[in-house]
């Protein structure tokens, strides 16, 4: 599993990308991927969505299931990857790289962990 340092991370397995301030990219796990499966489609939220910390924003189905993805942070959604709409295995090919939203003025954050802390709580 891979855990870059500078992301920090969730207790739903999203990660966060600080940008500037006040606007992040948000996107799913290499943990979270790997346990989905290959992921078939994405439900995106919409530019303008205000999005809350731990709540959902949008949703993933894989050959498995259908989950929630929650936001880390309380924003309002400025720009979507719509390439994921096309091509949802990204999430699964390039879990860092296929950031699923960006956020802007964040005015909270959910409870955040930094990689060795996530790695820590997925190995209990």
């Amino acid at each position: 599993m891979n855990f870059p340092a500078e992301l920090k991370y969730s207790k739903d397995h999203e990660w966060v990308k600080t940008i500037d301030e006040t606007t992040v990219l948000v996107g799913i796990t290499d943990f979270a991927q790997s346990e989905l499966g290959d992921l078939v489609f994405i439900n995106l939220p919409q530019e303008g969505d205000e999005v809350t910390a731990e709540e959902s924003f949008c949703d993933v189905e894989s050959v498995k299931a259908v989950s929630d993805v929650m936001s880390p942070v309380t924003g309002v959604v400025e720009e979507v990857n719509t390439q994921l709409e096309d091509e949802p295995q990204m999430l699964n090919e390039d879990p860092y790289g296929a950031w699923i939203a960006k956020i802007k003025d964040v005015s909270a954050f959910g409870e955040l962990m930094s990689a060795s802390e996530y790695e820590a709580f997925i190995q209990k």
